[in-house]
């Protein structure tokens, strides 16, 4: 996979360029000191991927984007780098609507080996990613197959872990097993890709639906802030960060804060009551979507229905078993309308969605739920 480096820090450049030549199948083809450099470099080098400062001189990121979408360059993936601050985090979000795949933030280390080793972390799962994408996209038109860098081979089914896999298998089995109460929370958990998702899923819950909604996105501290602020501008629904010691009300979103963990705690007469921690990441995440899933099911069994959307890795899986335990509807998004289809994957194989559905599906299955206990 060919890739492009794009940062006005000529130390930055280097050290992104080294970590990214680390990772298997990884050719760094290029650098750029700024967006117009970045914009011809793109155009002469014809990258898979660029990492793309988002504040740079002569032309930021976003700038980058609108021309690199009006030159007719869309088979580029962005990976946004930003700084960790409010308007990073706000800038970060734009890019993100603006069709950047996903996004990083500088590391603040003590050391630059420190600095190194947050830097890979960082960007390794990512770049698998974007290789896994660019390898169906090519196996869709029908091109021969490139090599993808530190690719998990296939999971070899037996029959009877065939038909347990299938959807409308899941579908069948998991409808068997839940109840039909009406819901009384709906959370939500989304990584890579969420941001997107969440501003085409929310905007098309209506102001009324009378359930909170608690929304675990993985995120660092100061971003969610801006994620939350960008929703509310999109959303009929209220949508704000949580705070400690909150009640939930309904018609309204509460995204928990990066950098901490949010769960449901029981607040007097036995009503939720939000609480937000320092407790260890989970899954290598903090917020972690098992957190918040695990409270709801151990607190208030039954009470909430539950949706898994696009993101790497598993996180969400383990909650959901607890939530299924209790009759908790899920649904989980289908694979095509995934940015990564990691997390509801590991959802749908675990057997624990009832639902798998294109993300324009999901707020009308929400809603007739939350309304009519229709499954």
């Amino acid at each position: 996979m060919r890739v492009l480096v794009a940062d006005d820090s000529v130390l930055f450049r280097r050290l992104l360029a080294d970590v990214l030549a680390s990772l298997p199948g990884i050719e760094v083809v290029g650098s750029a000191s700024n967006g117009k450099i970045a914009i011809q470099r793109a155009q002469e080098l014809k990258p898979d991927l660029l990492t793309l400062d988002i504040e740079m001189p002569e032309m930021d990121g976003l700038a980058v984007l609108d021309a690199l979408r009006r030159d007719g360059e869309p088979k580029v993936e962005v990976i946004v780098v930003s700084a960790l601050s409010r308007r990073g985090g706000d800038l970060t979000m734009r890019a993100l609507e603006k069709g950047a795949f996903d996004f990083i933030t500088k590391p603040e280390a003590a050391t630059p080996g420190q600095g190194r080793e947050a830097l890979l972390r960082e960007l390794a799962p990512r770049v698998r990613a974007v290789a896994h994408r660019l390898e169906v996209r090519r196996l869709l038109r029908g091109k021969a197959s490139l090599p993808c860098p530190h690719l998990p081979p296939p999971r070899l089914l037996t029959k009877r872990g065939a038909e347990a896999a299938s959807c409308d298998g899941i579908a069948s089995r998991m409808r068997r097993l839940s109840n039909r109460q009406k819901p009384e929370m709906i959370l939500i958990g989304v990584s890579t890709g969420g941001p997107v998702a969440l501003a085409q899923l929310l905007p098309a819950i209506p102001r009324d639906i009378g359930v909170p909604i608690l929304i675990v996105q993985h995120m660092p501290p100061v971003f969610t802030k801006s994620l939350a602020d960008s929703l509310a501008a999109k959303c009929a629904v209220r949508v704000q960060e949580a705070i400690q010691g909150e009640f939930p009300e309904p018609n309204t979103a509460y995204i928990a804060p990066g950098g901490r963990q949010m769960r449901l705690g029981m607040g007097p007469d036995n009503q939720p009551v939000l609480e937000l921690t320092d407790d260890p990441p989970e899954n290598n995440c903090r917020p972690a979507v098992d957190y918040l899933f695990r409270s709801a099911a151990n607190r208030f069994p039954g009470r909430a229905m539950a949706v898994i959307l696009t993101g790497m890795g598993s996180d969400g899986t383990l909650g959901l078993r607890l939530l299924k335990r209790h009759g908790c509807f899920v649904i989980a998004q289908d694979e095509t309308s995934c940015v990564v289809y990691g997390m509801p994957k590991a959802a749908v194989e675990a057997g624990v969605a009832d639902a798998i559905l294109p993300l324009e599906s999901i707020a009308g299955r929400i809603t007739a739920i939350v309304r009519g206990g229709q499954i």
